[in-house]
């Protein structure tokens, strides 16, 4: 260890993980200390990490010692829990000594007062900023402008729905932006939150309090929408959407456009659909790799979805997931036609009340999946569950057992 260049010790410091381990290891010698000091470029602070009678006060101290030893600090993360609230001025200190080398910066700190995160780092080379816990008013895109920024990560934020368009406007470079669970500051009774950005590729919603969302992105990849209750959802784009992905969301009209060409990858659970219309969504999705429909509610209860429909529009089709529901003695799924999944090699089928269609529905499934490497069931055993289902699903598996695919059960 002697020999190691100092420059290569302070890569190794890096990479511990915490702050705690950083400022023990660097107590070893003079040479770890000027590692530290000159050659550290990843600091983590966690509550977590320190002990539990340790004072607010104390934090404050033991982050301020800890940043001012070090120079060049390029990631920088500090997360304090709830009972800790620091002042704003050693926060304050901590950013300015650091912003004009940060390139990363993740931030869950509360203070009094609320600390400007957007003004100290504005204008300086942030390629990542994560915000947890924090307040936004009044972005000045002028001023709050982020050349270098890729992406934006908001946490448990309020901001108004203009302020957030005008910060992702300040971002010339986004290319991923997180929104989780923020509180939309409104002064209407419908909230409509409008975004646009050329360069925005990846975009995760979650648990966001508007009626309406209009995004217009031209270059948008991946789209997740979770636990989201809207009037509204519309995509402005040029088409390059490959991932969709939508979980526990309510809407009214979803519209994603009619480009879905690029489509890859299309995900969709505890959702009441309008089948027709969202399969002419994706209807033109020939390059369709993975398709899950999984406690999918048909908004008609005469609709369903075909294993025939499928095999003809997505024919590169690989991984298909479906699970299976009974509505008013109805299936869910259907087994018209006869064109097969030629190239489905993983097969997921659930189930939450086995009927004695199930059998049926299952080896139609596999029958129409010619090249099947990969068989998983998903199910749920209980209490609730009927003699006659469980001897149902044990039939299905003496039948089944000397088949070569293999058979997974969860």
């Amino acid at each position: 260890m002697e020999d190691l260049p100092v420059e290569v010790i302070g890569n190794i410091l890096s990479h511990l993980g915490t702050a705690r381990n950083v400022v023990v290891a660097s107590a070893t010698c003079r040479k770890w200390r000027e590692a530290c000091r000159k050659h550290l470029h990843t600091l983590s602070f966690n509550s977590d990490d320190w002990p539990h009678d340790f004072t607010t006060r104390q934090l404050e101290i033991l982050i301020t010692q800890t940043i001012f030893q070090t120079v060049g600090l390029q990631c920088l993360s500090v997360h304090m829990d709830s009972v800790h609230e620091f002042s704003a001025a050693p926060v304050i200190a901590w950013l300015m000594y650091t912003r004009e080398t940060l390139r990363s910066l993740s931030y869950n700190v509360r203070t009094t007062p609320n600390v400007n995160i957007l003004e100290i780092c504005g204008r300086q080379k942030l390629e990542m900023l994560d915000l947890d816990q924090n307040a936004i008013t009044g972005v000045e895109p002028s001023y709050q402008r982020f050349t270098c920024l890729k992406s934006l990560s908001l946490r448990h934020v309020s901001i108004s729905a203009l302020d957030l368009s005008l910060l992702l406007a300040a971002c010339p470079k986004i290319e991923s932006l997180t929104l989780d669970t923020l509180e939309i500051v409104m002064s209407d009774s419908q909230s409509t939150m409008e975004l646009s950005s050329q360069t925005l590729k990846n975009i995760y919603a979650k648990s966001i309090g508007v009626d309406k969302i209009v995004l217009e992105a031209d270059n948008l990849e991946s789209l997740h929408l979770n636990a989201l209750n809207l009037d509204l959802f519309e995509l402005i784009g040029k088409g390059t959407l490959k991932q969709l992905k939508i979980d526990d969301v309510s809407v009214t009209h979803l519209d994603i456009g009619e480009n879905t060409d690029l489509l890859e990858v299309v995900d969709v659970s505890n959702f009441t659909i309008v089948w027709p219309k969202f399969y002419h969504m994706i209807s033109r999705s020939s390059k369709l790799r993975r398709l899950r429909l999984w406690g999918v509610v048909f908004d008609d209860e005469d609709e369903i979805v075909d294993s025939e429909t499928i095999a003809v529009s997505f024919p590169q089709l690989r991984h298909l997931s479906l699970s299976y529901e009974l509505r008013d003695g109805l299936l869910n799924h259907g087994l018209q036609g006869s064109s097969p999944l030629e190239n489905v090699s993983i097969l997921e089928l659930g189930w939450t009340v086995i009927s004695e269609h199930f059998g049926h529905w299952v080896f139609g499934m596999i029958e129409r999946c010619p090249n099947l490497k990969k068989l998983v069931i998903h199910g749920i055993l209980s209490e609730a569950k009927t003699r006659e289902e469980c001897q149902t699903l044990a039939s299905f598996y003496l039948i089944h057992r000397s088949s070569h695919e293999e058979i997974c059960t969860c």
